[in-house]
């Protein structure tokens, strides 16, 4: 198991557990609503809410041809994932990129942002954007006028 699933299935883990004594001691809607939660919790921190995760280097090959913005971003990162909600249908559009797994997009975070791993960073043009807001990524989808 890669560590991008150690936060779902913790979540889960966890959540049948509280929902197992739940059950156990007599409260069965109780169980249930926290084992719902639980799972709605790992969902969105699993790597499934994100669009399938390139390489850096195929990321910014897209990028030169399409110039769509890639986001350099790692699973758990609850900016990250406010991203990619407010994002909608148009994080179809953008090039991921998980620095869990691409080592060298995880230096590239680290250049951009001092040595730390803050995500996430947007690249759009070759120039890093930490944590934009959702609509300025959107901005940047749109064919200039």
């Amino acid at each position: 198991m890669t560590r991008t699933w150690i936060l779902p299935t913790l979540l889960v883990l966890c959540g049948s557990c509280v929902s197992t004594g739940l059950l156990l001691s007599g409260s069965p809607g109780e169980a249930a609503a926290v084992l719902l939660l639980s799972v709605l919790l790992a969902g969105v921190n699993s790597p499934l809410v994100f669009p399938r995760s390139i390489g850096a280097l195929e990321a910014q090959r897209r990028s030169a041809i399409d110039g769509r913005p890639v986001v350099l971003w790692r699973p758990g990162c609850t900016y990250c994932i406010r991203l990619r909600i407010r994002l909608g249908r148009d994080a179809r559009r953008v090039h991921w990129v998980n620095i869990w797994r691409d080592p060298a997009a995880a230096e590239a975070v680290r250049a951009a942002n001092d040595g730390n791993e803050t995500v996430p960073t947007v690249v759009v043009a070759g120039r890093p954007h930490t944590n934009p807001a959702p609509e300025w990524v959107r901005e940047q989808l749109s064919p200039p006028a």
